[in-house]
Order: C-alpha cells, then sequence, then structure tokens
C-alpha cells in the first residue's frame, strides 16, 4: 500500500498520500475489499491504487475524481448494484458532491498486482467450468460487468426469498449489497467448485454482488 508516500504535484508541492479507502473489511492473497464511506461534501484524500480494482455502488451520489497531475476532473454517476473495473491509475481524490451519502466496496485484485506470480492457473479437477444457480427457472440476476479479468452479476432477491449459488472454475466473492449489514459480515470468499446460499431478507434490498475473478483461469492464455 501506498499510503503515507510522498510525490510531487507538478507545480512541485509535496503531497502525502492517504489511504485508497476507509477501512479494509476483508483480505486474503487474492483480494483485499476496503469500505469507502464518503458523506455529503466530503472528500478523499490524495491517493494512488497500484492494484487492478472493482468498483461496488451501495449507495450513490454525484460524485468527482480530480488528478493530482491537471488532467480534467471526471464525473461519476454509478447505480446501486452496478459495478465498474479500473485499471491501475495516476494520483487522484474523490469528492462527493451530492446531497446523499456515497458507498461502495472497493475489491483489490492483488493477483493482477503486488501479488502477481505470472504462474498459470488450473481449476481443479472435477469443478465444472461454469458458475449457475441451483434453483429452476428465472432467476432475478443480471451481468452488470464483463470483462477479461473479472464478471459481476447483481442479484436481487424478493423478501424472504434465496438463492444459492455455486462457482465454476473461478474464485468469487460475494458481496451483501444492504448497508445494514455490517461490511466485516457482507464479504464471503468463495473458491472454485464451492457454493453459497443466499441469506434471506425480511424485505427486499439492494442484492447482493457476484464477483468472478476470471483472469484467474489461465489455462487458455498460457498456451
Amino acid at each position: 500500500m501506498t499510503a503515507g508516500t510522498t510525490v510531487l504535484a507538478p507545480d512541485g508541492t509535496e503531497v502525502v498520500l492517504g489511504e485508497i479507502g476507509t477501512r479494509v473489511v476483508f483480505e486474503n492473497t487474492r483480494v483485499r475489499v476496503w469500505e469507502v464511506a464518503l458523506d455529503p461534501g466530503e472528500a478523499q484524500g490524495w491517493h494512488l491504487h497500484h492494484n487492478p480494482y472493482v468498483v461496488l455502488c451501495l449507495s450513490t451520489s454525484p460524485c468527482h475524481m480530480d488528478w493530482l497531475d491537471g488532467s480534467p476532473a471526471r464525473q461519476l454517476s454509478e447505480t446501486i448494484g452496478g459495478s465498474v473495473y479500473r485499471p491501475v491509475s495516476p494520483v487522484h481524490m474523490l469528492t462527493n458532491d451530492g446531497d446523499a451519502a456515497y458507498r461502495n466496496r472497493l475489491i483489490e485484485v492483488l493477483d493482477l498486482g503486488e501479488e502477481a506470480s505470472g504462474e498459470p492457473y488450473a481449476a481443479p479437477e472435477g469443478v465444472v467450468a461454469d458458475s449457475g444457480f441451483d434453483e429452476v427457472g428465472e432467476i432475478p440476476a443480471k451481468v452488470v460487468l464483463a470483462e477479461d479479468d473479472v464478471r459481476v452479476t447483481h442479484v436481487t432477491p424478493d423478501a424472504d426469498e434465496t438463492y444459492t449459488w455455486r462457482t465454476g472454475a473461478y474464485p468469487a466473492l460475494v458481496v451483501d449489497l444492504d448497508l445494514a449489514t455490517e461490511p466485516l459480515e457482507g464479504i464471503t470468499y468463495l473458491e472454485p467448485g464451492e457454493s453459497y446460499t443466499l441469506p434471506a431478507k425480511a424485505t427486499r434490498t439492494s442484492g447482493y454482488n457476484l464477483v468472478e475473478l476470471l483472469y484467474a483461469d489461465l489455462r487458455n492464455r498460457a498456451e
């Protein structure tokens, strides 16, 4: 992590970098998950990403991103349940311009950054390649992000409804988007072939994001 590092702005001013999120809520050798929480008018300090990352929106508000190198600001308008995937990027900061709280879960993909080994990945023997649900019939699920490295599916069960989802050949994360859920309890990591039953909620919430780490399957890319 780069927090505490001093960098120079174009005008020569020294800037001490901060953390990329409010707090870490989950970490293993593959991923590090941050809570990012900005109240109306609040700004996150200058920071630098050196791992590719996935952003999952839990609570939306108009925001903008400033760049230390003076590049034009980027206006952000995210959707609850939506997701974006970003590579490493120059030093920047995020400001909440709206009247509502902004909340996200930011997943650093360590395997493609600080923990990258270059070793090809092979799924365990007998694991079905594709992920899926055990239930038969229509599932309230939609793919909201599809990249070569990561796929994110948004699932929104009705009240008292639950589904069991199994991973395929890839590791995955299940992220509860309900703001009432304690962040430290809202992240579940799954190995290839494992299943997870989404907890039933008394009321319909923002649902869950299923984050599949597709980059891990390097079998075809290594050939």
